[in-house]
């Protein structure tokens, strides 16, 4: 028997009819950079007295199943986890490009199951009724483009043999920092050292009492979107905007050319007021923490547009 390898570690996944209910076909081979997503069941210490000073068995607590997936933000299968976090897109197909919208705000979201399988021992974390919880995304100068995923679980089951089957290899094309670009009111924001934003669901576990000690499910709360932009303090526009108090339109994007592309658009967005300290000789630099809020007009708070020649998520 051999040792298990994260080299050769393989995540496969489908989605859900029924929630919490594995599919026996549509899985796909998903490329992904870290996973600690599986089932734990922690121990209670026995509050037992009158048996001396040596400790009683602990007994079972509740099983959990949470936990951080890291993945790169690439053209093609980063659209599986946006259906994920926000629902089936509106897809308009073109031969220079199919653009796939997916909107925040949906009534229910789907579910998966995901497959952790590490073939030399072998071992396979079949991860079922999984939910996308928080979405972290870092954009920076260089490096490499990730997103972390929190995803809530109901269960595992171990297995054997893998339940998604022979796969074909991920076809793999990631988009690089570089290309990153952030507008503010549709016009290219200068200055921006660095950012991050964080789209959530805001899952609320529904932990009803069962026999298998397992959630019942995980249910959307409140969308939130909110992040941080660094930059280099050359003018005050930023500062004007947090002073009014007036929602502005944010894009977070990056575009290969017209038909590849993954923009996020946070429709309206608050800024607070912020320092502009001098900590040295160097340049001067300020940090927003902002928030996004629903459009009244358009009735949501974001929408990502990702483009490319997949035909349906």
């Amino acid at each position: 028997m051999a040792r298990a390898r994260g080299a050769n570690a393989i995540m496969a996944a489908a989605f859900e009819t029924t929630y919490g209910t594995p599919p026996g076909s549509g899985y796909r081979k998903l490329p992904f950079v870290s996973s600690n997503l599986g089932e734990e069941q922690g121990l209670i210490a026995s509050d037992l007295l009158g048996y001396g000073r040596e400790p009683l068995p602990p007994s079972k607590d509740v099983i959990n199943n949470e936990g951080d997936v890291v993945v790169p933000i690439d053209l093609r299968n980063f659209g599986n986890w946006l259906k994920l976090f926000m629902g089936a897109p509106t897809t308009t197909l073109d031969a220079a490009g199919n653009t796939h919208v997916f909107v925040s705000g949906a009534v229910s979201l789907p579910s998966m199951t995901v497959e952790v399988g590490l073939p030399e021992v072998p071992s396979y974390g079949q991860n079922f009724g999984v939910r996308g919880n928080t979405m972290r995304v870092q954009m920076q100068r260089s490096g490499l483009l990730t997103a972390t995923l929190g995803l809530i679980g109901q269960g595992e089951t171990k297995l054997l043999a893998s339940a998604a089957g022979t796969l074909a290899e991920a076809s793999v094309e990631r988009f690089s920092p570089f290309q990153g670009a952030i507008t503010r009111g549709g016009v290219d924001l200068g200055s921006v050292v660095s950012a991050e934003f964080t789209y959530s669901n805001n899952l609320d576990k529904v932990e009803t009492i069962r026999r298998d000690g397992r959630i019942e499910d995980a249910d959307a709360g409140m969308v939130m979107m909110s992040g941080n932009i660094v930059v280099r303090f050359a003018n005050t526009v930023l500062l004007d905007q947090a002073t009014a108090g007036t929602p502005v339109e944010l894009t977070f994007g990056w575009v290969t050319d017209a038909g590849r592309s993954l923009v996020f658009k946070a429709h309206a967005v608050y800024l607070p007021r912020a320092k502009t300290p001098v900590t040295g000789p160097n340049g001067v630099q300020a940090t927003f923490a902002w928030q996004a809020a629903k459009d009244m007009t358009l009735g949501r708070t974001v929408t990502a547009t990702l483009v490319n020649n997949v035909t349906a998520y």
